[in-house]
C-alpha cells in the first residue's frame, strides 16, 4: 500500500488564458431546449454541438445569454440534448467546458467519472424519462482520483470510491516507467482506458441505455479533457 501523498493525488493546476470576450448571442442561440428541439437532434448533432461549444471555450469567444431569462423559461420544465459524466475535478465543469448553459444538459460529477448502481440510475433517467439525446462520459488529463487509484490510496470512504476505477488500472498494460501515479503517460493511459471501460459498461448494465443505442435514438461516446489546453477529445 502506498502513503497518502496529498500533492500527488490532487496534480498540478494549469491555469487557463483567457482569450476574448463573451459573444452576444442572437435569440436562437439562447433559446432553451424544448422536446421539439432536443427530437430533433441526432446523438452525432448533439456531439458536434458539444464539441463546437468546446472550441469555444478555448477561444474565449463564449456565447452570452440572458440566464435568469433561460430561468423563467425552464421553470416549467426540461430537456437536455445530452448528459455529461465527468470528474468533480474543479477545471472540469461540463457546463463551461463545453459552453452551454441553463437547460441544455444534465451533468453527473463524480471523482474517477466512474458509473455506479445510482450513476446508471440517473442516465437512464436522462435518456429514457427526459430525452436526452447523447451521454458523455468525460475523464481529464492529471485526475487525481486515477492517481490515487494507481496508487492504491487508503483513505476512509474514498479507498470504495476508488475501488470502481481499479478495472481500467489492471486492465492499463505495457506502458513505459513506474507503475505509480509520478508516471504521467500511466495517469493519461488508465484515464483514458476508465472513460472506456465506463462509456461501455454504461450499456452493458444497463438494457434502458443498450436498447436505445441499438434504436439510434442514443449515442454513448467516451472523451478527455486536457487540463492545460481545455481541448476535448472523443476517444475511439
Amino acid at each position: 500500500m502506498h502513503k497518502f501523498n496529498r500533492r500527488s493525488f490532487l496534480g498540478a493546476a494549469t491555469a487557463l488564458p483567457l482569450v476574448g470576450l463573451a459573444a452576444k448571442a442572437t435569440a436562437d442561440e439562447c433559446s432553451v431546449f424544448d422536446y421539439i428541439r432536443q427530437e430533433a437532434k441526432t446523438p452525432d448533432q448533439a456531439l458536434a454541438r458539444l464539441l463546437e461549444g468546446n472550441e469555444r471555450f478555448r477561444a474565449g469567444d463564449l456565447v452570452e445569454c440572458d440566464l435568469m431569462h433561460q430561468v423563467k423559461d425552464t421553470a416549467s420544465g426540461q430537456a437536455p440534448f445530452a448528459a455529461v459524466l465527468s470528474c468533480m475535478d474543479s477545471r472540469v465543469p461540463p457546463e463551461l467546458v463545453f459552453d452551454q448553459r441553463i437547460g441544455d444538459i444534465f451533468a453527473v460529477r463524480i471523482a474517477g467519472n466512474f458509473a455506479n448502481t445510482d450513476i446508471i440510475g440517473s442516465m437512464e433517467f436522462a435518456a429514457k424519462v427526459a430525452g436526452s439525446r447523447l451521454i458523455v462520459v468525460l475523464g481529464h488529463s492529471g485526475c487525481g482520483a486515477i492517481r490515487g487509484a494507481i496508487d492504491n490510496v487508503q483513505l476512509g470512504n474514498l479507498t470504495a470510491t476508488l475501488s470502481n476505477i481499479l478495472p481500467a488500472v489492471e486492465e492499463t498494460k505495457g506502458v513505459p516507467g513506474e507503475p505509480n501515479s509520478e508516471n504521467a503517460a500511466l495517469v493519461q493511459a488508465v484515464a483514458e482506458n476508465n472513460a472506456r471501460l465506463t462509456a461501455k459498461l454504461l450499456k452493458e448494465r444497463s438494457a434502458i441505455l443498450s436498447d436505445l443505442v441499438k434504436e439510434g435514438y442514443l449515442g454513448i461516446v467516451a472523451a478527455m479533457h486536457d487540463v492545460s489546453t481545455g481541448r476535448v477529445t472523443v476517444l475511439e
